[in-house]
């Protein structure tokens, strides 16, 4: 059975002691039973949290691919590790586009965080021009062939994976049921393609783009949704409460 997961990356928010608070307040929510929950927190939080939290997984933003060298302002997955963080965050869309991560250079992040045991959220989506014109489940599964599916499937399997429609990302839009749901079975068609149905069955696939109370558990429900990416409501706790607890996923099978 497939983890349902909800992620709340915090992006570049927060004062220190903001983080630590709000990181005690996701710690003390009443989490559903059997539902995974981490945070995202900017770098320099991530020790604080991970201190903090002990029902809530703490992962990194972001990391470079390289374990040592001279490569000033980056930090390594392998330094990650050594710090007790269990996951990072690979491909979101703010990273591909603002400083032009390629699918190469994602292909080498994520190799480098299975390598060193970290669990990867690798994030997948399109932009409004390729949702206009029609061609957005090729672009998808470009992104996937070229940086995830050369992975063995024991690898694979430690993978999550988030959709992430770009045109959606800040903008207060939201992917409809039908389109989340056409987006993710087709995810999980190409998994079933690449590495056979049972690890399709058990892979986990969030969405990522203005989820918020009001709407995560319709989309919660698609049946190939297994969660989500959560942005500016994962840095309110009475937002983020409400997409943890129990009541929000009562509808799923």
């Amino acid at each position: 059975m497939r983890s349902k997961i909800v992620a709340g990356n915090w992006k570049m928010n927060l004062s220190q002691q903001e983080a630590k608070a709000l990181c005690k307040e996701v710690n003390n929510m009443n989490i559903g039973s059997e539902i995974e929950v981490y945070i995202f927190p900017p770098m320099l939080y991530v020790s604080d949290c991970k201190a903090i939290s002990t029902h809530v997984k703490v992962g990194a933003q972001n990391a470079y691919p390289k374990d040592t060298g001279a490569f000033t302002g980056e930090v390594s997955m392998w330094q990650l590790k050594e710090a007790g963080i269990e996951a990072v965050l690979i491909g979101h869309s703010e990273r591909r586009e603002y400083f032009n991560e390629d699918n190469a250079l994602l292909k080498q992040k994520l190799d480098a965080a299975l390598a060193h045991g970290i669990k990867p959220f690798f994030c997948c989506g399109e932009p409004l021009e390729i949702r206009q014109n029609g061609t957005f489940l090729e672009y998808v599964k470009k992104q996937l062939v070229e940086s995830v599916f050369h992975l063995s499937a024991e690898d694979f399997s430690k993978v999550v994976l988030a959709y992430e429609p770009i045109w959606a990302i800040g903008t207060g839009q939201t992917a409809s049921t039908e389109q989340a749901e056409e987006m993710h079975a087709a995810i999980r068609s190409w998994i079933e393609e690449q590495y056979g149905k049972e690890i399709a069955e058990n892979s986990s696939v969030l969405y990522g783009g203005s989820c918020n109370p009001g709407n995560a558990q319709a989309l919660f429900a698609c049946e190939n949704v297994d969660g989500g990416l959560i942005g500016g409501a994962s840095l309110k706790a009475a937002d983020f409460s409400v997409l943890v607890a129990e009541g929000t996923w009562t509808i799923l099978n």
